[in-house]
């Protein structure tokens, strides 16, 4: 399977060293670079694109902004040299997210997410998942994602994350081997809808848990060490339905 692809960044070095790039790497072929999205929009290239290289910060018209004008099949990955858009671009579904400056082996490891998000795609009728575009982006999960915390953006590995507490508009994370849990404004339906369904759940409206992680249950309660997690009433039957 070849990728066809466009790069769409504002700086002619980064245009040029994503074009490097994707002369190397032999599942990709370009067929369009352009230096803002404006000169997209209405390009018959856009139609035939499977992937774009996308700059989010352009003058005029910005790359998330352009994201949601463009056909759901077409997958994006973002590049940027701002850290703090990291979160923004889970928001609109993106494959994944290059912080500048780029090194080749963070480029790779993208753009195999993107051919295996599209390997799938084009088996969905022959393995019986009748999911939209969307919903195959859920069954390609990553391993990690960035929350924000404070003025940080920190990466948090999801096979050590334990458990999630919401406190009205903050989260708090606990992850194993950290002495304090993250502290990061957003909301508990915003982190429930970016966590991998295959890993996580909800048994509470304040408590989302890593499925794999619960060894003990007593009395309604999943114990994690000396933490005691509610299960909420609307949430058993889900967990027990996992249990059996």
């Amino acid at each position: 399977m070849v990728l066809k692809a466009i790069i769409i960044d504002d700086e002619p070095l980064a245009l040029d060293l994503l074009e490097s790039y994707i002369d190397k790497t032999p599942f990709i072929e370009l067929i369009g670079r352009f230096s803002s999205a404006l000169e997209v929009v209405n390009s018959p290239k856009l139609k035939e694109a499977d992937l774009l290289f996308l700059d989010i910060q352009m003058p005029v018209l910005n790359g998330l902004e352009f994201s949601r004008m463009i056909d759901a099949k077409t997958r994006i990955i973002f590049t940027t040299a701002f850290s703090e858009y990291a979160i923004d671009s889970y928001k609109v579904n993106a494959i994944d997210y290059l912080l500048k400056p780029i090194s080749y082996i963070d480029f790779i490891s993208s753009a195999n997410k993107a051919l295996q998000w599209f390997k799938l795609y084009n088996n969905v009728d022959a393995i019986d998942l009748q999911f939209p575009p969307k919903e195959l982006t859920r069954v390609l999960e990553r391993d990690y994602i960035y929350v924000k915390s404070e003025y940080k953006l920190i990466r948090v590995d999801l096979s050590k994350l334990i458990y999630v507490e919401g406190l009205k508009d903050y989260v708090k994370l606990y992850v194993e081997g950290d002495l304090k849990p993250i502290l990061s404004l957003m909301s508990m339906k915003s982190l429930e809808e970016t966590l991998p369904q295959s890993m996580f759940m909800r048994v509470h409206k304040s408590y989302i848990v890593q499925k794999h992680k619960i060894k003990i249950i007593e009395r309604n309660r999943i114990i994690f060490g000396k933490e005691y997690i509610p299960i909420g009433s609307a949430y058993k039957d889900k967990l027990k339905e996992y249990l059996m």
